[in-house]
């Protein structure tokens, strides 16, 4: 696949910082008094940290770390939600040249044990009570963990484990008599040494540790800072988990770029936080917009009326004017005119929700449905989807604001080399990628050719102007009993793409005869429309089951039948009585089902649909 970067772009990659710490610290004396975060306290104020208050407090920490004995490429994990502590505690731990293992705070107690003993953590930042119990209960099988740091918790007992603001005060303290020792660290670290250890939630089996470097960020980094999208004027809101790669790509695009971004990891406060900071613009993974367009959608189907009418026009109208627009063909008088009413009544509002300012969201991490980025772009919220994976530092592709495909996943990311095999699969190459698994020199070996070349694992297309499209993913894909291929995520995009009410889709009919299907409904939408049809007080459980949500689900499966070649359709189908949750284990903290689960954990009912 031929490069579409400029030799600009390649140059601006070419001449990136050396390290992860050099690349914040040369933003710290680049900006020093402008705004790098904010952040809200327990009581809902937002709070204001300048570059320059930030390389302070980030010093600190790194030089307590140092006291504490860490030494290069040592490893220090963070088991927390995303807050602006656990940056600043990333942050530290590269300006200490050490390397962030990265938990997820819904981790399962017997796979965090695992991960922080197979990367032998020396310390770990841990979130609060819940998370400090967790290490407490098996403190005699972490024999490698020396201390743990909590940022809001009750239970420090001022030995094995400390609050942060007593490793600040260690870290004042040391440098008070070595005031160069973080500064004389950050100048021993390699770009090719470890950087971060995040371990895949996987699907089966223990979670493999992937090794990135700190080149690899610092490419991320300048890599999108070159397509030139991205100002210091521009405002982030953050709330991905960090401990997934796509936040460390938004750390270090910022890093490199300059603009400040407000950080509060709380889901549920997504859509509220948006009002209030009202950011030019937010990464974030499928479900975010999937719930999104599936609450204002459902708003006004249960408003009905006039007001659905006007809605239902107004769609039409954006998808014209959004298909025209991408196509280059010139607009109409007509066409601006009903394009103008349609944005008053009903776009503007839309845009509203998102706080107002918003140039574009990142979507990452999924696939997202291209009926839904269709129906974003025609509300004029331009949705730009990029693809990457855990092993290639995340970021690989991305569409930009002025050279997008809805549908796809863009053009490659300047430095990156990408090529599709004979067998369909995407071949990455570039500074992002892995240095290997952690301790597993054979599943590197399979992985990672010996010149460098990634195996995703996902099956794609590139087309004439060298936009990539994911066609599926090697496992994923199955086949039928009759020796028809199906391609899951491609059907369950559409659906939801019909389906304001539900949560996820799960497509089953490997070596079966026919395609079937488990359906969840997201519990916000079905408490609205509860309220809206006389079953207000019932339980998401009776919801669900009713007769009049089964005949909605059951037309909407029709239509999205009616969108599929004849294999593909849907013959058996139902919605399970419950959502499917990161504590049920069936999805990862970044929002990916996982199918053996949610396939193993109904097993019965499935098998019922094939029964005759």
């Amino acid at each position: 696949m031929p490069t579409t970067a400029t030799p600009e772009q390649l140059q601006l990659v070419e001449d990136r910082a050396s390290n992860v710490a050099q690349m914040f610290f040369d933003r710290v004396a680049a900006s020093p008094n402008r705004e790098a975060y904010r952040f809200p306290d327990a009581d809902e104020n937002w709070h204001s940290l300048t570059w320059s208050e930030t390389g302070n407090e980030v010093t600190k920490l790194a030089a307590a770390l140092l006291a504490l004995g860490i030494e290069p490429e040592d490893r220090v994990a963070i088991v927390s939600g995303t807050r602006y502590e656990w940056i600043f505690a990333d942050l530290a731990i590269n300006a200490a040249g050490a390397a962030t293992t990265t938990v997820y705070p819904t981790t399962t107690v017997d796979d965090e044990v695992y991960i922080l003993s197979d990367s032998a953590s020396r310390i770990v930042f841990a979130e609060d009570d819940e998370q400090v119990e967790k290490l407490k209960a098996k403190k005699s099988e972490l024999p490698d963990v020396i201390k743990v740091v909590t940022f809001d918790s009750t239970l420090n007992d001022g030995d094995w484990i400390i609050s942060f603001t007593d490793l600040e005060a260690l870290g004042a303290e040391h440098l008070a008599a070595n005031p160069t020792a973080v500064e004389d660290r950050v100048a021993t670290i390699e770009p090719g040494h470890l950087a971060t250890l995040i371990y895949t939630s996987g699907t089966t089996g223990r979670p493999k540790g992937v090794r990135l470097s700190h080149d690899g960020w610092t490419y991320e980094g300048a890599a999108i800072a070159a397509g030139g999208f991205l100002s210091i004027d521009d405002l982030e809101f953050r709330w991905l988990p960090m401990a997934h790669s796509f936040g460390k790509v938004l750390l270090t695009t910022q890093l490199q770029v300059g603009f400040p971004a407000a950080i509060d990891g709380r889901v549920p406060k997504i859509v509220e936080n948006l009002a209030i900071v009202k950011p030019t613009f937010m990464g974030a993974a499928p479900r975010i917009f999937e719930k999104a367009y599936g609450r204002i959608v459902g708003m006004m189907e249960e408003e009905g009326g006039a007001k659905l009418k006007i809605f239902r026009w107004a769609e039409g109208v954006g998808r014209e004017y959004s298909k025209a627009q991408r196509e280059g063909r010139s607009i109409g008088v007509g066409l601006k005119a009903k394009h103008a009413v349609a944005d008053k009544l009903v776009f503007s509002k839309i845009r509203d929700r998102f706080g107002g300012r918003v140039r574009f969201f990142i979507s990452g991490a999924a696939a997202l449905s291209s009926d839904i980025a269709e129906w974003f772009h025609s509300a004029g919220v331009l949705i730009l989807e990029g693809y990457g994976l855990t092993e290639s530092s995340a970021g690989s592709f991305v569409n930009h604001p002025d050279a997008f495909k809805l549908g796809s996943v863009g053009l490659p990311m300047p430095g990156t080399e990408a090529r599709v095999a004979e067998d369909g699969e995407i071949l990455i190459k570039g500074p992002g990628v892995m240095g290997g698994y952690h301790n597993l020199e054979s599943e590197s070996a399979t992985t990672v050719t010996e010149d460098g070349w990634l195996h995703t694992g996902d099956e794609g297309r590139v087309d004439e102007d060298g936009f990539l499209f994911i066609t599926g993913r090697k496992k994923e894909l199955f086949k039928t009993s009759g020796g028809k291929y199906v391609a899951p995520p491609h059907i369950e995009g559409i659906f939801k793409g019909i389906s304001s009410l539900t949560s996820q889709i799960v497509v089953h009919g490997s070596e079966r005869n026919f395609c079937s299907a488990l359906i969840t409904l997201d519990p916000d939408a079905v408490a609205e429309w509860a309220e809206a049809n006389g079953m207000s007080g019932k339980s998401y459980t009776e919801v669900v089951r009713s007769p009049q949500i089964q005949e909605i689900i059951s037309g909407q499966i029709e239509e999205l039948n009616s969108r599929l070649n004849q294999w593909e359709t849907i013959k058996k189908w139902a919605v399970l009585d419950d959502d499917l949750s990161v504590e049920s284990g069936e999805i990862t903290p970044s929002m990916k089902v996982k199918r053996n689960v949610v396939e193993a954990n109904n097993k019965a009912l499935l098998d019922s649909f094939y029964a005759d």
